[in-house]
């Protein structure tokens, strides 16, 4: 049985596997939670049917070949499951177990998203990986597991985008003066994950408005309170070219979002600051609600 608060590494044996369970570690150390390295097995695509061809082939013929194509999926399912219990095997040899307060394995039938809404009542913070990086805001769609994953669950996702994890220092929040944004804000003052850690506040654009200003002192203010060392830049540029070319040099920082501050309908016609920001981020991205 999963324990409560728990963080889950969503594995899937690709290359950033690894960054993912470092990743996941170091969250479970920071957030003195246990530790669940999860792996989300969707069924093969089933073979194809095989048409009427009993008056060609003989009597009976038709149902020898659908019994044997029912045959062989199940041995692909079998398979498939060996292989992935090999896999999260493996992923096992990737850590110590005495690094972290607490280390399970879970393999579960079904789509990513499915499952981590499952597990939702269980999880403190769900941990994947991307498998691809985008170079323009324009080029490449984010991968549909990862925003189908922040779309759908309530808790908090972060998202590695490197091969190689390394422990941040440091973390920069993306900061609009939105009601996503502010909620980010005050879910980072009551957190102990990036507790510690120097902050830093950005607003992509020009000069803000009074009311933006105020905002931006605001959550200046609210993180200082609750104890960090803060300060805000607002940097020339779109949020999605200005924040990423900002982090770029910053491997030891985690960049921290509101997810999805409108509508889909909208997304879908203007486009959305966070799938760009997720798609163009050269360091690992925290989407809190």
């Amino acid at each position: 049985m999963i324990a409560p608060d728990t963080v889950y590494a969503c594995i899937d044996g690709l290359d950033g596997t690894a960054s993912v369970i470092d990743s996941a570690a170091w969250a479970a150390r920071r957030l003195h939670a246990p530790l669940t390295l999860l792996h989300a097995l969707e069924r093969p695509e089933p073979l194809p049917p095989v048409g009427d061809y009993s008056g060609l082939i003989g009597v009976g013929a038709q149902e020898v070949l659908l019994q044997r194509l029912n045959e062989l999926d199940e041995e692909r399912s079998k398979v498939a499951h060996q292989a992935a219990q090999q896999m999260i095997q493996e992923s096992l040899k990737h850590i110590d177990p005495e690094s972290v307060p607490a280390l399970h394995t879970l393999l579960k039938d079904g789509n990513l998203t499915d499952v981590l809404l499952e597990e939702e009542p269980t999880a403190r913070l769900f941990v994947l990986g991307m498998g691809y990086r985008a170079t323009t805001a324009r080029k490449l769609r984010l991968d549909h597991r990862v925003e189908s994953v922040i779309r759908s669950v309530k808790q908090p996702v972060l998202v590695i985008t490197n091969s190689n994890f390394v422990a941040p220092t440091r973390f920069v929040v993306a900061f609009d003066g939105s009601a996503t944004a502010t909620r980010a804000v005050q879910v980072v003052a009551r957190s102990p994950l990036l507790r510690g850690m120097a902050a830093e506040i950005v607003m992509a654009g020009g000069e803000p408005t009074v009311d933006l200003a105020e905002k931006l002192q605001a959550a200046q203010s609210q993180l200082a309170e609750a104890g960090f060392e803060v300060t805000t830049q607002i940097i020339p540029g779109l949020p999605e070219e200005a924040i990423p070319a900002h982090l770029a040099p910053r491997s030891d920082t985690f960049l921290v979002l509101g997810a999805y501050g409108h509508s889909r309908i909208r997304q879908l016609i203007v486009g959305s600051t966070t799938t760009a920001l997720l798609r163009l981020s050269s360091v690992p991205v925290l989407v809190l609600r």
